[in-house]
Formats: structure tokens, C-alpha cells, sequence
């Protein structure tokens, strides 16, 4: 196990302290037992056994989707982009099983190629997907497929699926009365770790897939958009896997894609009446252009994360210096830079990328854990402890900034405000290392 322990308090830590440090910005699902009961499936209008309650999709969407939009480096700022999104949306959600659910949609700052939802209609495109589509009615059926898993309740159908399985197997007691801290998803426990949608959200399994696939399918036909949208979009995911399969590594994990789904789909497309699609075309172009602008800057900084992940650092700087030469004020391009340089040891310089990037966008959550992190780098315990406090004003609800907060306060040599926080931060977060490790200073220092 990994024991920064004395290093922290004499002010002596290593690069891979500061790596431990930095991957802990995201928030996890945890699931507890809440109890619901039988409900009607709204797309067979069948009785199911539903141990989430629609008011709890909703709650794990307010409480967990700013901070998977964080992660992914923010919601895109073109009000024009998210809108047209919205509006495609809608038009789908309108005329699908769950048409009251909370639907909203937006552009995330990611590079990967994905699209993911939240059980209560939440639902964001990456831009690295938005790029590699040229056409409406594929916008359509990505949105379409997405709506499929909102109205056909697959992550319910998922968590209850696993919670009678640990109740068959005597993993889970579900007890009356209890309280409000710990029923249904309110008092879900945010994981350690840099998450991404992958992590974060349902994995689906195929049967899911095919039948998210053919409720989109119907979805954007009754909406209006051509059914050959969803042939052209998964003829687009498997030719782009085929030339990098690295780029769709999140996406197939969470969207298993098979040659039967796109084979089914040309199928259940010939049974459809077809649209034309030259207007459509036009309303994507338009609305895209900002980001169609920066394709290859986005591109490019896709090929640097690759370079990252086989820590081949060298290699990843020269592809996030030619993106930023492109596009200077990228907040996604100066965050990857000034990780790269954390991963190299070279804190002064990432600390001139992270300030780039609060101001390249003021208020976004990312910048200011990566700063108070790269400031301890730097033996700047007090700015750091700023950044924090500010990133908690900006994307409250993460307890592992009550951990990061009592290392600051650690590394101020401020033993009581550390041990409020870490003993806060044991209390919520569970058998993590980083608990392991606020619960041994606790003890330490009450000895």
C-alpha cells in the first residue's frame, strides 16, 4: 500500500504522492437497499421488480452528473451547441415511453469518443464523438439510443438485478427504518480515483444494447429523422474502431457494439419510411462549426492521452504543445499539459498551464483541484488549501476534498483543522486508502 504518512507532515512528498493526490476529483455510485417494490415497466407496461424509485434516477442526476461533467473537463461553453442538443433532444424525449422525466443535454469538453446518460434522462456527448458525426439523423440516434436506456430503466433493472443477488447470497441486509442519510442513493459514497463515465455510469449489457438500440431506432423515426441515421452512426463507431481502437475503448466498455446490433439495425431500418436528410445535414454543420473548427486540435490531444496512458510523456507534451499552438485558451488542451508536466515532476511549469486554465474558464471545478494539488507540490500548502476551498464553493458534494483539504492543512503543520477534516472524510468515505491513511494520523496523533 501506498504511505505518504510523515513525507505529508515534513513536507518531503514524492511525484507519486502528488499523483496519488491528484486522482481524487470525481464522485463514484454507491448503492444502498432501499426497498421499492414492484413497478410498471414503461415500455412493456408489464409489472417489474424496481428497487430504485424514479425519484431516486432523478436524485443520482442532480447529485452526480457535475461532477462526471467536471471530470470531463466541463460542459462545453457554445450556448449555441448545447442548444441545438437540447432541441434535438427534446424532440426524441417527446415521443418516447418517459416523455415527464427531466430530460437535458450537453456538450462536454472530453476528447474520447462517447455518449453517456444518467438514469433520469441526463445525458452529454463528448466532443470527440460530436466531431466524428456529420449529420443530424445521427445526432438523432445517438440521443435515441440514450433516451432508450433512460425509458426502458436500465440502470434500475441493473442495481436491482445486483442487489437480489447479494441478498441471495447473504451480502446485503435491507433493514426498516433506515435513516435518511443512508436510504435510497442520498448517501451514495464517492470512490477515490480519476473517473470517467466508464467508471462512473452502467456498464450495459448487450441485451440492453439491443434494445436501447431499437427504442432509438423508433424514437428518431417518430421525431422526424431518417432511420438510416443509426446505420450511418454505428458504420461510423466500427470504421473508427477499426482505424483506432484505443479511441473507442470507453465506449465499446460501456456500450458493448457487436456486427449483430449494426446488422440489426440496417434491418429494422428497411422497415421504416426515410427522410431526407439535406436539411438536417445543413442544421448539424451550423450548429457544430466552433467545434468542427478545432477537429484536429481535439485529434490531436485524443493522440496525447493515448501517449499519456503509455506514459509516454515526452511524446504527449509535443502533441499538447501542437494542439495549445492551435487553439491557446483550450481549458481541455491546458489541463492535459499541465498534467503531463505534474507526471513529470515539473510543478513550475504545470502551474503556469493551470492558471491559464481557471482563466480560460472562470468557475470550473477541474482547474482548482489540479492547482491545489500542483500547489503542494510546490510547498504552497496555504494557496492550495485556497484552491480547494474554492473548488468546494464551485462543485460541492465530493468528500475527498475534505481529504485534500486536511493535507493542506497537514502540510500548514494546522494538526487540529487536519484532523476535523480527515476524521469528516473517514466518516464518509469508507475502506479507502486515502481513509487508511487519515485514520492512522488520526491515531497518531490521539495517542
Amino acid at each position: 500500500m501506498h504511505r505518504p504518512k510523515d513525507r505529508i507532515w515534513q513536507r518531503r512528498m514524492t511525484r507519486r504522492d502528488f499523483l496519488w493526490l491528484a486522482g481524487m476529483s470525481s464522485a463514484g455510485l454507491a448503492a444502498s437497499g432501499s426497498l421499492v417494490g414492484c413497478a410498471t415497466d414503461p415500455v412493456t407496461g408489464q409489472p417489474r421488480l424496481m428497487l430504485m424509485s424514479e425519484e431516486e434516477e432523478v436524485a443520482i442526476d442532480r447529485e452526480h452528473a457535475p461532477h462526471q461533467f467536471s471530470n470531463d473537463y466541463g460542459v462545453v461553453q457554445d450556448a449555441r451547441l448545447n442548444a441545438y442538443l437540447t432541441e434535438v433532444g427534446q424532440s426524441i424525449a417527446a415521443v418516447s415511453h418517459r416523455p415527464h422525466m427531466p430530460y437535458s443535454y450537453q456538450a462536454v469538453n472530453a476528447n474520447y469518443v462517447n455518449a453517456y446518460t444518467f438514469p433520469g434522462g441526463t445525458m452529454a456527448c463528448t466532443r470527440g464523438i460530436l466531431v466524428d458525426m456529420d449529420d443530424e439523423a445521427e445526432l438523432a440516434a445517438l440521443l435515441g439510443h440514450e433516451t432508450g436506456h433512460v425509458t426502458a430503466r436500465h440502470t434500475a433493472r441493473r442495481q436491482t438485478q445486483q442487489l437480489l443477488t447479494a441478498i441471495a447470497i447473504g451480502g446485503v441486509t435491507i433493514a426498516a427504518g433506515q435513516s435518511d442519510r443512508l436510504s435510497g442513493y442520498s448517501g451514495a459514497i464517492y470512490a477515490v480515483g480519476a473517473l470517467s463515465a466508464g467508471a462512473l455510469l452502467a456498464s450495459y449489457s448487450r441485451s440492453n444494447e439491443r434494445e436501447a438500440d431499437a427504442l432509438g431506432l423508433d424514437y428518431m423515426v417518430e421525431a422526424g429523422h431518417d432511420p438510416e441515421g443509426m446505420v450511418d452512426l454505428m458504420a461510423m463507431l466500427q470504421n473508427l474502431s477499426s482505424r483506432d481502437p484505443n479511441a473507442l475503448e470507453l465506449m465499446f466498455s460501456t456500450h458493448p457494439m457487436s456486427s449483430e446490433r449494426f446488422n440489426t439495425a440496417k434491418r429494422q431500418a428497411r422497415n421504416h419510411p426515410s427522410y431526407d436528410r439535406t436539411q438536417g445535414r445543413e442544421r448539424y454543420m451550423d450548429n457544430t462549426a466552433n467545434l468542427r473548427r478545432i477537429r484536429p486540435t481535439i485529434k490531436t490531444l485524443q493522440a496525447g492521452e493515448a501517449d499519456m496512458a503509455r506514459e509516454r510523456y515526452s511524446d504527449a507534451e509535443t502533441k499538447f504543445a501542437q494542439a495549445l499552438k492551435q487553439v491557446p485558451d483550450d481549458y481541455c488542451g491546458l489541463l492535459l499539459m499541465a498534467q503531463c508536466q505534474t507526471a513529470q515532476g515539473k510543478h513550475r511549469e504545470a502551474d503556469k498551464y493551470l492558471a491559464e486554465a481557471k482563466a480560460a474558464y472562470p468557475g470550473e471545478a477541474k482547474a482548482l483541484h489540479l492547482s491545489g494539488v500542483n500547489h503542494l507540490a510546490l510547498n504552497r500548502p496555504e494557496a492550495a488549501l485556497a484552491d480547494f476551498e474554492a473548488y468546494e464553493r464551485n462543485l460541492p458534494g465530493n468528500p475527498n476534498t475534505l481529504f485534500l483539504k486536511g493535507v493542506a492543512n497537514e502540510n500548514m503543520q494546522n494538526r487540529r483543522a487536519a484532523s476535523e477534516h480527515y476524521r469528516r472524510y473517514v466518516q464518509l468515505a469508507g475502506d479507502t486508502e486515502q481513509a487508511r491513511y487519515a485514520a492512522q494520523r488520526l491515531q497518531a496523533w490521539e495517542s
